[in-house]
């Protein structure tokens, strides 16, 4: 078809210019005559014009005479079975059982604060020290009337076990030991809450309440204290995924402000739906050895809820449906080198992933795939293959 238009081309030429005008273009430009080399443009511009408009129109022509010319062209790839992983994405944020706001459980003036902020304490570690409003005293006292209670009742009990005195006087002397002993016990306990402990290992996010303040049980915070080692991401399940979002399930965590990713598992995953959101709670443990990881730290998560070893995955944009809701891809058959027959495959399609989708049913492992230009092609058309991708 190249060497017909140029054919045409050169006949349409010799003819425009053959009678007319026998001097070259090379003569009119070396004769330096401005007037004659416009005109003679002019002449050219015209015919080229004429020229465009004839090749169009036999352009046109051929391709109604030309039986080649109708065949839609395409390009196919192979189906492949592979291993297809699904993952819900989500989001959830970063949280720590060992997050929290130390209260006291006694009344009185906070008269030392023996940590700072970002100290690390060990558990059991004395944080603060309340004034105890004379109880040491006072416990110093009954621990006196206890042991000399407890000397009494080691008299009479050897008296008792030798037969002499009273029943009755071994059993008071006992009662009163034990009264005593369960009134310094008390009074102890009491002692030991105006002392602030560590209540777990971690480090003192924060001193909220300084010392020479007078606090109250339930009322004043004292301290935050944090653990950064046992840290977990909380996220809510849609309950469609109840079944496949289990305990052990792989999970890719992304935390875009740190830039930072790692690879997880569900470490648990809750029995209780929402009624307000239709969701269920996950969590999922993370590792922190570098402590970059902060409570409250937003987390984007894909879990993955489902796999296939075998299958078979398409882009989205080359199915069609027809009437009956049924979808279709095409295929070729009756494959001769570049040309072939496009044929309509009814297919079941299972779950997406980007701009892929599982096929389930109707192709199989080596089906040769219309990709560019199956929505133009019809079933049973002839097709010309231009590339294959493999």
């Amino acid at each position: 078809m190249k060497y017909f238009y140029l054919t045409v081309v050169s006949a349409i030429i010799l003819t425009s210019c053959g009678g007319e005008n026998k001097q070259s273009v090379e003569d009119i430009i070396a004769s330096k005559d401005l007037e004659l080399i416009r005109k003679k443009k002019t002449e050219l511009d015209a015919k080229a014009q004429e020229i465009s408009t004839q090749l169009k129109e036999l352009e046109k022509e051929i391709k109604v005479l030309d039986p080649q010319e109708k065949i839609p062209l395409i390009t196919t790839f192979a189906a492949k079975e592979t291993v297809f992983n699904h993952f819900v994405e989500l989001q959830g944020n970063v949280s720590t059982k060992q997050n929290v706001v130390i209260y006291p459980e006694f009344s009185g003036t906070l008269t030392r604060v023996y940590v700072k902020e970002g100290q690390k304490v060990s558990k059991g570690q004395i944080l603060a020290k309340i004034d105890d409003g004379g109880l040491s005293q006072q416990l110093t006292q009954l621990q006196i009337q206890a042991d000399l209670a407890k000397t009494t009742f080691e008299r009479q009990e050897r008296l008792w076990n030798q037969k002499i005195g009273s029943e009755i006087q071994y059993l008071q002397a006992k009662s009163s030991y034990e009264a005593q002993e369960q009134a310094v016990s008390q009074l102890k306990q009491q002692v030991g809450k105006t002392v602030v402990r560590a209540p777990f290992s971690g480090t003192i996010d924060d001193v909220i309440t300084e010392q020479g303040t007078v606090v109250a049980p339930g009322q004043s915070m004292l301290f935050r204290i944090v653990n950064l080692q046992d840290m977990y991401i909380e996220t809510d399940v849609p309950e469609r995924y109840i079944s496949n979002v289990i305990p052990g399930k792989k999970v890719e965590v992304e935390f875009p402000i740190l830039g930072k990713k790692l690879d997880a598992k569900i470490r648990q995953a809750g029995n209780f739906i929402n009624p307000a959101n239709r969701t269920f709670k996950a969590e999922i443990a993370i590792n922190n050895k570098n402590n970059n990881i902060k409570p409250n730290l937003t987390a984007k998560l894909k879990i993955n809820d489902y796999t296939s070893d075998n299958a078979i995955l398409i882009k989205q944009s080359i199915i069609s449906e027809n009437a009956e809701g049924e979808q279709y891809v095409y295929i070729v058959s009756n494959k001769n080198n570049s040309m072939a027959k496009a044929k309509r495959v009814i297919i079941e399609t299972g779950k997406t992933q980007g701009d892929n989708i599982e096929v389930l049913s109707g192709l199989k492992n080596g089906d040769e795939i219309i990709d560019e230009g199956a929505r133009s092609v019809k079933d049973g058309q002839d097709v010309k293959i231009l590339k294959i991708e493999v």
